[in-house]
Protein backbone atom coordinates (compact mmCIF):
# COMPACT_ATOMS: atom_id res chain seq x y z
CA UNK A 1 0.00 0.00 0.00
CA UNK A 2 1.60 3.49 -1.05
CA UNK A 3 0.03 7.17 -0.59
CA UNK A 4 -2.45 8.21 -2.80
CA UNK A 5 -1.73 9.57 -5.59
CA UNK A 6 1.31 7.51 -6.03
CA UNK A 7 1.85 4.08 -7.76
CA UNK A 8 3.69 0.63 -6.37
CA UNK A 9 6.68 1.88 -7.69
CA UNK A 10 6.95 4.96 -6.07
CA UNK A 11 10.43 5.02 -4.08
CA UNK A 12 10.40 7.11 -0.51
CA UNK A 13 14.48 8.36 -1.85
CA UNK A 14 13.09 9.09 -5.10
CA UNK A 15 13.26 12.75 -3.39
CA UNK A 16 14.34 14.88 -0.26
CA UNK A 17 11.98 14.12 2.62
CA UNK A 18 11.57 14.72 6.38
CA UNK A 19 10.64 12.30 9.03
CA UNK A 20 10.65 11.31 12.58
CA UNK A 21 11.80 8.64 14.42
CA UNK A 22 9.08 7.77 17.63
CA UNK A 23 8.36 4.06 18.34
CA UNK A 24 4.57 3.03 18.97
CA UNK A 25 5.52 2.33 22.69
CA UNK A 26 6.83 6.07 23.17
CA UNK A 27 3.58 7.48 21.96
CA UNK A 28 1.29 9.01 25.28
CA UNK A 29 -0.72 6.35 26.63
CA UNK A 30 -2.45 5.92 30.01
CA UNK A 31 -1.36 2.02 30.41
CA UNK A 32 2.47 2.54 30.16
CA UNK A 33 2.65 1.65 26.76
CA UNK A 34 1.44 3.78 23.28
CA UNK A 35 -0.85 1.83 21.22
CA UNK A 36 -1.72 1.91 17.61
CA UNK A 37 -5.27 4.39 18.83
CA UNK A 38 -5.85 7.99 19.07
CA UNK A 39 -2.28 9.40 19.63
CA UNK A 40 -0.77 7.12 16.59
CA UNK A 41 -3.61 9.02 14.16
CA UNK A 42 -2.97 12.00 16.01
CA UNK A 43 0.62 11.80 15.62
CA UNK A 44 0.32 11.03 11.83
CA UNK A 45 -1.91 14.57 11.89
CA UNK A 46 1.22 16.29 13.63
CA UNK A 47 3.69 15.04 10.86
CA UNK A 48 1.47 16.13 7.77
CA UNK A 49 1.01 19.57 9.63
CA UNK A 50 4.66 19.53 9.82
CA UNK A 51 5.48 18.89 6.45
CA UNK A 52 7.21 15.40 7.14
CA UNK A 53 6.10 12.92 5.09
CA UNK A 54 7.85 9.90 7.09
CA UNK A 55 7.15 8.18 10.19
CA UNK A 56 9.85 5.88 11.59
CA UNK A 57 9.50 3.32 13.94
CA UNK A 58 11.43 0.64 15.42
CA UNK A 59 10.83 -3.06 15.10
CA UNK A 60 6.85 -4.17 15.89
CA UNK A 61 7.58 -7.07 17.30
CA UNK A 62 6.39 -8.87 20.44
CA UNK A 63 9.31 -8.45 23.33
CA UNK A 64 10.77 -10.48 25.95
CA UNK A 65 11.18 -8.75 29.84
CA UNK A 66 13.76 -6.48 28.92
CA UNK A 67 11.22 -4.72 26.40
CA UNK A 68 14.18 -4.94 23.34
CA UNK A 69 12.05 -4.58 20.34
CA UNK A 70 15.38 -5.81 18.96
CA UNK A 71 15.47 -9.00 20.88
CA UNK A 72 11.75 -10.48 19.66
CA UNK A 73 10.40 -13.62 20.31
CA UNK A 74 9.15 -13.42 16.60
CA UNK A 75 10.28 -12.66 13.06
CA UNK A 76 7.01 -11.62 11.91
CA UNK A 77 4.59 -11.54 14.90
CA UNK A 78 3.37 -7.90 16.40
CA UNK A 79 3.27 -6.90 20.05
CA UNK A 80 -0.04 -7.32 21.46
CA UNK A 81 0.86 -4.13 23.93
CA UNK A 82 0.32 -1.95 20.91
CA UNK A 83 -3.32 -3.07 20.67
CA UNK A 84 -5.76 -0.56 21.42
CA UNK A 85 -8.78 -1.13 23.23
CA UNK A 86 -10.50 2.26 22.68
CA UNK A 87 -10.90 1.68 18.84
CA UNK A 88 -11.86 -2.31 19.81
CA UNK A 89 -14.73 -0.64 22.01
CA UNK A 90 -15.47 1.94 19.06
CA UNK A 91 -15.09 -0.29 16.21
CA UNK A 92 -17.71 -3.03 18.09
CA UNK A 93 -15.06 -6.03 18.80
CA UNK A 94 -15.83 -5.66 22.65
CA UNK A 95 -19.81 -6.21 24.24
CA UNK A 96 -21.73 -3.12 24.91
CA UNK A 97 -20.86 -1.52 27.33
CA UNK A 98 -17.86 -3.79 28.84
CA UNK A 99 -15.56 -2.28 31.10
CA UNK A 100 -12.26 -3.75 32.45
CA UNK A 101 -11.43 -4.32 36.06
CA UNK A 102 -9.91 -0.80 37.52
CA UNK A 103 -8.57 1.92 35.29
CA UNK A 104 -6.30 0.04 33.03
CA UNK A 105 -7.40 -0.28 29.15
CA UNK A 106 -4.30 -2.18 28.45
CA UNK A 107 -4.65 -5.13 25.67
CA UNK A 108 -4.48 -7.73 28.44
CA UNK A 109 -7.06 -7.22 30.32
CA UNK A 110 -9.69 -7.14 28.37
CA UNK A 111 -8.38 -10.01 25.82
CA UNK A 112 -10.62 -13.00 26.65
CA UNK A 113 -13.30 -10.76 26.45
CA UNK A 114 -12.74 -9.49 23.12
CA UNK A 115 -12.09 -13.11 21.96
CA UNK A 116 -15.00 -14.33 23.78
CA UNK A 117 -16.93 -11.85 22.11
CA UNK A 118 -15.80 -12.70 18.42
CA UNK A 119 -16.51 -15.95 18.64
CA UNK A 120 -19.92 -15.82 20.13
CA UNK A 121 -21.04 -12.56 18.09
CA UNK A 122 -19.32 -13.52 14.45
CA UNK A 123 -22.65 -14.11 12.87
CA UNK A 124 -24.14 -10.96 14.24
CA UNK A 125 -21.21 -9.19 13.24
CA UNK A 126 -19.82 -7.81 9.83
CA UNK A 127 -19.22 -11.50 7.75
CA UNK A 128 -16.42 -9.49 5.93
CA UNK A 129 -14.34 -9.71 9.27
CA UNK A 130 -15.07 -13.28 10.21
CA UNK A 131 -14.18 -13.79 6.81
CA UNK A 132 -10.70 -11.33 6.92
CA UNK A 133 -9.87 -13.66 9.90
CA UNK A 134 -9.99 -16.63 8.37
CA UNK A 135 -7.94 -15.74 5.42
CA UNK A 136 -5.64 -13.69 7.71
CA UNK A 137 -5.12 -17.47 9.39
CA UNK A 138 -4.55 -19.23 6.18
CA UNK A 139 -2.62 -16.68 4.85
CA UNK A 140 0.12 -16.23 7.34
CA UNK A 141 -0.20 -19.81 8.20
CA UNK A 142 3.46 -20.32 8.13
CA UNK A 143 4.65 -18.11 10.80
CA UNK A 144 1.47 -18.12 12.76
CA UNK A 145 0.56 -21.59 13.71
CA UNK A 146 4.42 -22.06 15.19
CA UNK A 147 4.45 -18.37 17.03
CA UNK A 148 1.03 -19.73 18.68
CA UNK A 149 2.30 -22.97 19.94
CA UNK A 150 5.29 -21.61 21.43
CA UNK A 151 3.35 -18.81 23.06
CA UNK A 152 1.24 -21.50 25.11
CA UNK A 153 3.49 -24.11 25.58
CA UNK A 154 5.43 -21.45 27.02
CA UNK A 155 3.11 -20.62 29.34
CA UNK A 156 2.26 -24.34 29.62
CA UNK A 157 6.38 -24.42 30.55
CA UNK A 158 5.87 -21.73 33.15
CA UNK A 159 7.45 -18.86 30.70
CA UNK A 160 10.85 -21.96 30.82
CA UNK A 161 12.79 -21.17 27.86
CA UNK A 162 11.96 -23.85 24.85
CA UNK A 163 15.27 -25.84 25.44
CA UNK A 164 14.44 -26.08 29.03
CA UNK A 165 10.51 -27.69 27.85
CA UNK A 166 9.61 -31.34 28.17
CA UNK A 167 12.22 -33.01 25.30
CA UNK A 168 9.37 -34.19 23.56
CA UNK A 169 8.21 -30.01 22.76
CA UNK A 170 11.35 -29.07 22.48
CA UNK A 171 12.42 -31.11 19.83
CA UNK A 172 8.91 -30.94 17.64
CA UNK A 173 7.64 -34.20 18.69
CA UNK A 174 4.77 -34.54 16.05
CA UNK A 175 2.32 -36.28 17.52
CA UNK A 176 2.65 -34.61 20.82
CA UNK A 177 2.25 -30.98 18.91
CA UNK A 178 -0.78 -32.90 17.44
CA UNK A 179 -2.33 -33.44 20.91
CA UNK A 180 -1.11 -30.77 22.42
CA UNK A 181 -2.81 -28.50 19.97
CA UNK A 182 -5.95 -30.91 19.87
CA UNK A 183 -6.16 -30.08 23.71
CA UNK A 184 -5.33 -26.72 23.57
CA UNK A 185 -7.52 -25.52 20.60
CA UNK A 186 -9.38 -22.61 21.82
CA UNK A 187 -5.62 -20.77 23.65
CA UNK A 188 -4.19 -21.04 20.17
CA UNK A 189 -6.79 -19.83 18.77
CA UNK A 190 -6.64 -16.63 21.17
CA UNK A 191 -3.16 -16.28 19.16
CA UNK A 192 -4.66 -16.57 15.90
CA UNK A 193 -6.88 -13.44 17.01
CA UNK A 194 -4.64 -11.37 18.92
CA UNK A 195 -2.63 -11.09 15.68
CA UNK A 196 -5.28 -10.96 13.44
CA UNK A 197 -5.89 -7.62 15.63
CA UNK A 198 -3.23 -6.66 16.07
CA UNK A 199 -2.48 -6.28 11.81
CA UNK A 200 -5.92 -5.01 11.28
CA UNK A 201 -5.27 -2.06 13.66
CA UNK A 202 -1.52 -1.78 12.08
CA UNK A 203 -2.82 -1.81 8.88
CA UNK A 204 -5.48 0.73 8.88
CA UNK A 205 -3.02 3.05 11.00
CA UNK A 206 -0.94 2.62 7.67
CA UNK A 207 -3.93 2.99 5.57
CA UNK A 208 -4.60 6.82 7.54
CA UNK A 209 -1.45 7.48 7.13
CA UNK A 210 -0.66 6.74 3.23
CA UNK A 211 -4.41 8.95 2.51
CA UNK A 212 -2.27 11.92 4.25
CA UNK A 213 1.20 11.30 2.34
CA UNK A 214 3.03 9.38 5.26
CA UNK A 215 5.31 6.83 4.43
CA UNK A 216 5.47 4.40 7.40
CA UNK A 217 9.86 3.37 7.76
CA UNK A 218 10.50 -0.16 9.33
CA UNK A 219 13.26 -1.90 10.92
CA UNK A 220 13.69 -5.06 11.39
CA UNK A 221 16.78 -6.63 13.53
CA UNK A 222 19.40 -8.77 11.53
CA UNK A 223 18.94 -11.08 14.22
CA UNK A 224 16.07 -13.34 15.98
CA UNK A 225 16.26 -13.78 20.13
CA UNK A 226 17.22 -17.89 20.74
CA UNK A 227 14.03 -17.94 22.99
CA UNK A 228 11.74 -17.21 19.95
CA UNK A 229 9.26 -19.34 17.46
CA UNK A 230 12.26 -18.74 14.83
CA UNK A 231 14.65 -20.67 16.42
CA UNK A 232 12.31 -23.14 17.94
CA UNK A 233 10.22 -24.07 14.85
CA UNK A 234 13.22 -23.64 12.47
CA UNK A 235 16.42 -25.28 14.65
CA UNK A 236 18.12 -26.34 11.48
CA UNK A 237 18.52 -22.72 10.32
CA UNK A 238 20.90 -21.71 12.96
CA UNK A 239 23.76 -22.88 15.04
CA UNK A 240 22.84 -24.79 18.13
CA UNK A 241 24.20 -27.60 19.55
CA UNK A 242 22.28 -30.82 20.73
CA UNK A 243 20.65 -29.27 23.75
CA UNK A 244 19.56 -26.22 21.74
CA UNK A 245 21.86 -24.25 23.10
CA UNK A 246 23.76 -21.79 20.63
CA UNK A 247 27.18 -22.64 19.71
CA UNK A 248 28.29 -19.13 19.01
CA UNK A 249 26.30 -15.88 19.93
CA UNK A 250 25.76 -12.51 17.82
CA UNK A 251 26.83 -9.15 19.05
CA UNK A 252 29.96 -6.40 18.14
CA UNK A 253 33.74 -5.72 19.30
CA UNK A 254 34.20 -2.78 21.24
CA UNK A 255 33.18 0.40 19.27
CA UNK A 256 31.87 4.44 19.97
CA UNK A 257 28.79 2.78 21.47
CA UNK A 258 31.10 0.85 24.40
CA UNK A 259 34.28 -0.22 25.05
CA UNK A 260 33.44 -3.74 26.03
CA UNK A 261 32.04 -4.24 22.56
CA UNK A 262 28.39 -5.88 23.36
CA UNK A 263 26.73 -8.87 23.66
CA UNK A 264 23.15 -9.86 22.42
CA UNK A 265 23.33 -13.36 22.89
CA UNK A 266 21.24 -14.09 19.52
CA UNK A 267 22.37 -17.35 17.96
CA UNK A 268 23.94 -17.23 14.74
CA UNK A 269 22.30 -18.48 11.16
CA UNK A 270 23.40 -21.22 9.81
CA UNK A 271 24.40 -19.42 6.43
CA UNK A 272 24.88 -22.83 4.45
CA UNK A 273 21.38 -24.22 5.27
CA UNK A 274 19.65 -21.17 4.81
CA UNK A 275 21.18 -20.49 1.13
CA UNK A 276 20.05 -24.55 0.44
CA UNK A 277 16.71 -23.03 1.06
CA UNK A 278 16.90 -20.32 -1.63
CA UNK A 279 16.65 -18.00 1.74
CA UNK A 280 13.21 -19.00 1.95
CA UNK A 281 13.15 -18.01 5.93
CA UNK A 282 14.39 -14.77 4.82
CA UNK A 283 12.25 -13.98 2.22
CA UNK A 284 9.11 -14.88 4.04
CA UNK A 285 10.22 -12.34 6.63
CA UNK A 286 11.43 -9.48 4.31
CA UNK A 287 8.02 -10.11 2.56
CA UNK A 288 6.02 -9.75 6.28
CA UNK A 289 7.25 -6.17 6.65
CA UNK A 290 6.89 -4.75 3.34
CA UNK A 291 2.83 -5.64 4.15
CA UNK A 292 3.86 -2.95 6.96
CA UNK A 293 5.95 -0.76 5.72
CA UNK A 294 7.34 1.50 2.40
CA UNK A 295 10.83 1.52 3.40
CA UNK A 296 12.76 -1.10 5.66
CA UNK A 297 15.98 -0.69 7.92
CA UNK A 298 17.71 -3.68 8.11
CA UNK A 299 19.79 -2.73 11.85
CA UNK A 300 23.55 -4.00 11.70
CA UNK A 301 23.73 -4.09 7.94
CA UNK A 302 27.37 -5.47 8.30
CA UNK A 303 26.79 -8.80 9.54
CA UNK A 304 25.25 -9.58 6.11
CA UNK A 305 28.95 -9.18 5.12
CA UNK A 306 31.03 -10.66 7.78
CA UNK A 307 29.45 -10.84 11.57
CA UNK A 308 31.11 -11.24 14.91
CA UNK A 309 31.16 -14.17 16.67
CA UNK A 310 31.30 -14.87 20.10
CA UNK A 311 31.40 -18.25 21.92
CA UNK A 312 28.63 -19.59 24.31
CA UNK A 313 28.17 -18.94 27.16
CA UNK A 314 31.11 -16.09 26.88
CA UNK A 315 29.55 -13.14 28.00
CA UNK A 316 33.15 -11.27 27.05
CA UNK A 317 31.69 -9.51 23.61
CA UNK A 318 35.95 -9.34 23.08
CA UNK A 319 36.21 -12.96 22.52
CA UNK A 320 34.69 -13.32 19.39
CA UNK A 321 35.77 -13.09 15.75
CA UNK A 322 34.49 -11.71 12.27
CA UNK A 323 32.90 -14.59 10.41
CA UNK A 324 31.77 -14.36 6.38
CA UNK A 325 28.49 -14.28 5.67
CA UNK A 326 26.75 -14.53 2.15
CA UNK A 327 25.09 -10.84 2.32
CA UNK A 328 25.61 -10.55 -1.71
CA UNK A 329 23.64 -14.34 -2.43
CA UNK A 330 21.05 -12.93 0.25
CA UNK A 331 20.22 -9.58 -1.35
CA UNK A 332 20.27 -11.50 -4.56
CA UNK A 333 17.53 -13.75 -3.33
CA UNK A 334 15.57 -11.04 -1.82
CA UNK A 335 15.27 -8.67 -4.91
CA UNK A 336 14.33 -11.82 -7.01
CA UNK A 337 11.91 -12.33 -5.17
CA UNK A 338 10.32 -8.84 -4.17
CA UNK A 339 11.80 -6.05 -6.72
CA UNK A 340 9.41 -3.51 -5.56
CA UNK A 341 11.21 -3.62 -1.73
CA UNK A 342 12.83 -0.26 -0.68
CA UNK A 343 16.01 -1.28 1.76
CA UNK A 344 18.24 0.90 3.90
CA UNK A 345 21.65 -0.38 5.51
CA UNK A 346 22.35 0.30 9.09
CA UNK A 347 26.21 0.76 7.96
CA UNK A 348 27.39 1.55 11.55
CA UNK A 349 29.91 0.38 13.62
CA UNK A 350 32.58 -1.25 12.16
CA UNK A 351 32.71 -0.64 8.47
CA UNK A 352 34.88 -2.16 6.16
CA UNK A 353 35.23 -1.37 2.39
CA UNK A 354 33.44 -4.60 1.55
CA UNK A 355 30.32 -3.81 3.83
CA UNK A 356 30.14 -0.60 1.86
CA UNK A 357 30.91 -2.18 -1.28
CA UNK A 358 28.07 -4.34 -0.81
CA UNK A 359 25.49 -2.39 0.15
CA UNK A 360 26.65 0.44 -2.86
CA UNK A 361 25.87 -2.75 -5.08
CA UNK A 362 22.29 -3.50 -4.17
CA UNK A 363 21.76 0.77 -4.30
CA UNK A 364 20.65 0.71 -0.56
CA UNK A 365 21.02 4.11 1.48
CA UNK A 366 23.08 4.04 4.35
CA UNK A 367 23.07 6.19 7.59
CA UNK A 368 25.06 8.94 8.68
CA UNK A 369 24.83 10.28 12.07
CA UNK A 370 25.28 14.33 12.65
CA UNK A 371 26.57 13.32 16.54
CA UNK A 372 28.90 10.78 15.28
CA UNK A 373 30.43 13.76 13.02
CA UNK A 374 32.88 16.05 15.46
CA UNK A 375 36.05 13.86 16.24
CA UNK A 376 38.31 16.38 14.38
CA UNK A 377 38.71 14.63 11.45
CA UNK A 378 37.64 16.59 8.26
CA UNK A 379 37.06 13.57 6.34
CA UNK A 380 34.42 11.72 9.03
CA UNK A 381 31.89 10.50 7.14
CA UNK A 382 28.96 11.74 9.09
CA UNK A 383 29.69 15.57 8.60
CA UNK A 384 27.50 17.18 6.28
CA UNK A 385 30.37 17.57 3.56
CA UNK A 386 30.95 14.18 3.66
CA UNK A 387 27.39 12.82 3.44
CA UNK A 388 25.96 11.15 0.09
CA UNK A 389 22.58 11.96 -1.78
CA UNK A 390 21.54 8.35 -1.28
CA UNK A 391 21.36 8.56 2.43
CA UNK A 392 19.36 8.76 5.51
CA UNK A 393 20.88 11.33 7.90
CA UNK A 394 19.76 11.66 11.55
CA UNK A 395 20.80 14.05 14.40
CA UNK A 396 20.81 10.58 16.44
CA UNK A 397 19.53 7.60 16.57
CA UNK A 398 17.39 5.32 19.37
CA UNK A 399 21.24 4.15 20.64
CA UNK A 400 22.37 7.30 21.18
CA UNK A 401 21.78 10.29 23.74
CA UNK A 402 19.63 12.79 22.79
CA UNK A 403 21.26 15.94 21.16
CA UNK A 404 20.64 18.59 24.04
CA UNK A 405 22.39 15.48 26.37
CA UNK A 406 25.00 14.64 23.94
CA UNK A 407 26.24 18.38 23.30
CA UNK A 408 25.78 18.98 27.27
CA UNK A 409 28.45 16.41 27.69
CA UNK A 410 30.92 18.01 25.26
CA UNK A 411 33.89 19.66 26.42
CA UNK A 412 34.29 23.18 25.51
CA UNK A 413 36.72 23.13 22.77
CA UNK A 414 34.35 20.42 21.07
CA UNK A 415 30.83 22.63 21.36
CA UNK A 416 33.18 25.26 19.95
CA UNK A 417 34.27 23.55 16.70
CA UNK A 418 30.51 22.79 16.57
CA UNK A 419 30.14 25.83 16.01
CA UNK A 420 32.59 26.91 14.06
CA UNK A 421 32.06 24.07 11.43
CA UNK A 422 28.29 25.12 11.46
CA UNK A 423 28.69 28.38 10.28
CA UNK A 424 29.39 29.73 14.00
CA UNK A 425 25.47 29.85 13.92
CA UNK A 426 23.80 31.30 17.62
CA UNK A 427 21.03 28.96 17.23
CA UNK A 428 20.55 26.78 20.48
CA UNK A 429 20.77 22.99 20.79
CA UNK A 430 19.11 20.94 19.20
CA UNK A 431 17.74 23.33 16.73
CA UNK A 432 21.34 23.76 15.18
CA UNK A 433 21.76 20.22 14.54
CA UNK A 434 17.89 19.54 13.34
CA UNK A 435 18.66 22.26 10.77
CA UNK A 436 21.85 20.88 9.80
CA UNK A 437 20.30 17.75 9.62
CA UNK A 438 17.66 19.03 7.12
CA UNK A 439 20.19 20.59 5.37
CA UNK A 440 21.97 17.93 4.08
CA UNK A 441 22.07 16.43 0.53
CA UNK A 442 21.15 13.31 1.78
CA UNK A 443 17.39 12.48 0.55
CA UNK A 444 16.02 11.66 3.52
CA UNK A 445 16.76 13.66 7.42
CA UNK A 446 15.02 11.56 10.07
CA UNK A 447 14.80 13.71 13.47
CA UNK A 448 13.82 12.04 16.80
CA UNK A 449 11.11 13.29 18.40
CA UNK A 450 13.03 13.43 21.85
CA UNK A 451 15.64 16.32 19.72
CA UNK A 452 11.66 17.90 18.56
CA UNK A 453 10.93 18.10 22.16
CA UNK A 454 14.96 19.64 23.19
CA UNK A 455 14.76 16.89 25.73
CA UNK A 456 18.31 15.73 27.68
CA UNK A 457 18.94 12.58 29.43
CA UNK A 458 15.43 12.20 30.68
CA UNK A 459 14.15 11.37 26.89
CA UNK A 460 17.51 8.52 26.30
CA UNK A 461 15.62 5.48 24.56
CA UNK A 462 18.29 3.13 24.98
CA UNK A 463 21.92 3.13 25.94
CA UNK A 464 23.58 0.06 24.49
CA UNK A 465 24.86 -2.33 26.84
CA UNK A 466 23.17 -1.87 29.53
CA UNK A 467 19.90 -3.29 31.05
CA UNK A 468 16.97 -2.60 33.26
CA UNK A 469 16.38 1.21 32.17
CA UNK A 470 15.74 1.43 28.46
CA UNK A 471 12.92 1.39 26.29
CA UNK A 472 10.50 2.95 28.63
CA UNK A 473 10.34 6.25 27.06
CA UNK A 474 6.70 8.12 26.22
CA UNK A 475 6.16 11.90 25.40
CA UNK A 476 3.32 13.78 26.68
CA UNK A 477 1.04 15.64 24.21
CA UNK A 478 1.66 18.65 26.72
CA UNK A 479 5.59 19.19 25.64
CA UNK A 480 4.37 19.32 22.25
CA UNK A 481 4.17 22.90 21.94
CA UNK A 482 1.38 24.61 19.53
CA UNK A 483 3.96 26.07 17.29
CA UNK A 484 6.41 23.17 16.73
CA UNK A 485 4.66 21.67 13.88
CA UNK A 486 4.67 25.51 11.99
CA UNK A 487 8.37 26.03 13.10
CA UNK A 488 9.08 22.43 11.70
CA UNK A 489 7.56 23.20 8.57
CA UNK A 490 9.27 26.16 8.11
CA UNK A 491 12.41 24.04 8.38
CA UNK A 492 11.34 21.33 5.87
CA UNK A 493 10.33 23.63 3.45
CA UNK A 494 13.48 25.67 3.75
CA UNK A 495 15.66 23.17 2.72
CA UNK A 496 13.31 21.47 -0.09
CA UNK A 497 12.18 18.59 2.16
Amino acid sequence: MTPTGTTSTDKVLQRRRAGVLLHISSLPSASGCGTLGESAYRFVDFLAEAGATVWQTLPLGPVDDDLSPYKSISAHAGNDQFIDVELMKKNDWLPEGFHPEGDSYHWPAVADTAFEYFLSAAHSLSTERRKAYDIFCIEQAFWLRDYALFCCLKKYHDNKPWHHWQKVFASRDSGALQQFSVDHQQALQRVYFEQFVFFHQWQALKHYANQKGIFLFGDIAIFVAHDSADVWANPALFQLDGQGNPITVAGVPPDYFSEYGQHWGNPHYHWQVMQDSGFKWWIQRITTQQHCFDIIRIDHFRGLEAFWEIPWPSEDARQGWWTPAPGEALLSAIFQALPEVELVAENLGVITVDVENLRKKFGLAGMAVLQFGFDGNAENPHLLHQQEVQQVVYTGTHDNATSREWYESLDENTRSAITDYLFNSSQTMPGLLINAALSSVAKLAIIPMQDLLALGSEGRMNTPGTVGKNWKWQFDWQQVSPSLASELHSAIHRYGR
